[in-house]
């Protein structure tokens, strides 16, 4: 059911930073389970916050190079990776697996002698639960979710409600963010489409009310679950320069 309902994959990558003519590493790492992965580790500037970015369900790394380029623009490193099962990493999804995969991913840059008090975690969509968990298990200086989801379970009942009430319980992915959000004491900022027609804004902001202080939400008018960053354009953009700064201050 989840393969079908969850988890989206493609193990073609389209193309590289190399396209925007971004400096980056091919990585290959283990899981914390041991899976073979995949990833891009893009430098910063020298003492620049590292974002370790969780993407979403569908696609893979290559999906995110424009993305990328505008978090190499704002001076920040970046290391994103593939879940297993998605582009060139080994294995096949699930939510413990992404779990691990995010162990993994943080344990590689630990060994590089990049600490957490740099990082922050960002998360869009499916990947706010990845980061959400690593967030609990190993803060940051600052989490970024984007688009965050309740649970999957609510958005089954929401998108799927007779296939959710009728085989809902074949699902063993739950990534129930609710229930785990005030487990988490980073400084926070959410974004939120106001457009959304995955994740409805009121998921966001049920999210964000249980959150821990500091938080702050961005709303982004016009915005659907896919082009939050398009439709912000300059404004979101300098939403993120300010928490990495304030971040960075903190650190």
């Amino acid at each position: 059911m989840e393969h079908r309902y969850v988890y989206f994959p493609d193990r073609n990558l389209v193309a590289t930073p190399a396209l925007f003519d971004l400096p980056y590493e091919e990585v290959v790492f283990a899981a914390a389970d041991g899976v073979r992965l995949h990833g891009w580790y893009l430098p910063g500037a020298t003492a620049a916050p590292l974002i370790l970015f969780c993407q979403g369900n569908a696609g893979n790394v290559s999906y995110n190079l424009e993305n990328l380029a505008h978090f190499r623009r704002l001076g920040a490193g970046v290391f994103i990776f593939d879940y297993r099962g998605y582009g060139r990493s080994e294995g096949r999804a699930s939510e413990a697996g992404t779990y691990a995969d995010a162990r993994g991913a943080l344990a590689w840059l630990e060994g590089r002698g990049l600490p957490r008090s740099r990082m922050l975690y960002f998360g869009r969509s499916l990947g706010a639960a990845v980061a959400l968990q690593l967030a609990i298990e190993a803060p940051p200086a600052g989490l970024v979710l984007e688009t965050p989801f309740t649970s999957l379970a609510a958005l089954g009942r929401r998108h799927y409600p007779l296939l959710h009430f009728l085989f809902g319980w074949l699902l063993d992915a739950r990534y129930d963010n609710l229930a785990k959000i005030g487990e988490v004491h980073v400084p926070l900022l959410l974004f939120q489409g106001d457009r959304d027609t995955i994740v409805p804004e009121a998921m966001a902001r049920q999210l964000f009310d249980r959150a821990n202080p500091p938080k702050r939400f961005y709303l982004i008018r016009g915005a659907d679950h896919n082009d939050t960053y398009d439709v912000g354009g300059a404004p979101y953009w300098e939403a993120w320069r300010r928490f990495l700064r304030e971040v960075g201050d903190r650190s």
